[in-house]
């Protein structure tokens, strides 16, 4: 009985608070003036007319009030006294300017919505989203590649960018205005946030671009340090500092493509190959599953053929938990764990087993 009193309590409570923010939002929207004003009205016509029209019920007064003021009209209720007559003509009139009134406030709350969204303004309360802060042509890709990603298809995506409006009308996809700040993090609702990807600012040199960067890492590991963080630097000399930062992962960015360039200076063709397992469209893509529970304990190579026969995939790497130590093609005879995910390379992703 104690629990059932202490669910409903808790149950009121959660009632009360949504109470207190809809009167706040009425408030604050000049709505609760008008609202009241409109509930007075129908109450005041609807006596009028249960009075003047004797035959009509209170609740069919009521009913004939609504009806008129919404200019709706079904016709069921007619007034047949000169008095109510003349109410119904009042009505008729104040419901025009009423119903005008309201409409206005109503598209004018909607635009006004929409307009800050698109400005940035707004505020985001999500779960397990993706935040990237920056935007230069980088980050248009990226979310090219997110929003086609197969594996996570609903993960809403909110951009912090100090830039002048949104630069992508895409569904799941939000924008916070401003550089990266606990005030930009916090309407972007960082403490519930599964990914931060750090892109760096384009308009800076190298030195202060990473340092920029480091720092933006700093202040989001501060405020949610189990949010993955994925920072991009220039220059591999900092890579330490931001490892310091506790950055989950590190890309460096001129490294990388200098890599590119020249492993397809001695093995032509091999970035083509890259190039289709990291791109989230038709094909070939990289995938992290767990390793299936039938196999755990097995020998690596056991695995391997598992894989290849079963799911036509091949497996790259293995992962010692879901964040931990990456070994790349591993002994044939390693020994899987209960934690170990498989990094493998397929077509799609294998259904759990």
């Amino acid at each position: 009985m104690s629990n059932f009193k202490k669910q409903n309590k808790k149950i009121l409570k959660v009632g009360s608070k949504n109470l207190q923010k809809i009167l706040r939002f009425l408030q604050n929207e000049n709505l609760d003036r008008l609202i009241v004003f409109i509930a007075l009205f129908i109450l005041a016509s609807g006596l009028g007319l249960s009075w003047a029209e004797p035959h009509l019920s209170f609740v069919d007064s009521l009913w004939w009030s609504i009806v008129t003021l919404a200019t709706v009209g079904y016709g069921d209720i007619a007034p047949t006294t000169l008095f109510g007559r003349l109410i119904a003509v009042i009505n008729m009139f104040v419901g025009i300017g009423l119903l005008a009134t309201f409409s206005a406030t109503m598209a004018t709350l909607l635009i006004g919505k929409k307009m800050k969204d698109y400005l940035g303004m707004g505020e985001r309360n999500l779960e397990n989203h993706t935040i990237l802060c920056g935007w230069n042509y980088r980050a248009r890709v990226i979310l090219n590649e997110l929003s086609i990603d197969t594996q996570n298809p609903e993960t809403s995506i909110v951009l912090i960018a100090d830039i002048e409006r949104k630069p992508l009308d895409e569904i799941d996809f939000f924008f916070i205005k401003g550089q990266v700040c606990d005030e930009t993090l916090h309407r972007a609702h960082l403490l519930k946030a599964k990914t931060v990807i750090i892109l760096g600012d384009d308009s800076l040199e190298d030195i202060a671009r990473d340092a920029k960067a480091i720092l933006s890492t700093l202040t989001v590991e501060s405020i949610n340090p189990d949010a993955y963080t994925i920072v991009e630097l220039v220059d591999q000399a900092y890579v330490k500092t931001c490892k310091r930062a506790n950055a989950d992962e590190i890309i460096v960015s001129s490294d990388l493509s200098s890599m590119l360039i020249s492993q397809a200076a001695l093995n032509h063709g091999i970035t083509k190959v890259i190039y289709e397992i990291l791109r989230s469209e038709d094909g070939n893509q990289l995938y992290k599953v767990p390793v299936p529970k039938s196999k755990i304990g097995l020998a690596f190579i056991d695995v391997l053929i598992y894989m290849k026969q079963t799911y036509q995939s091949i497996i790259l790497a293995v992962q010692k938990g879901i964040e931990g130590e990456v070994v790349s093609n591993p002994p044939a005879d390693y020994k899987l764990d209960n934690n170990d995910y498989l990094i493998i390379m397929a077509t799609e992703k294998p259904r759990s087993s």
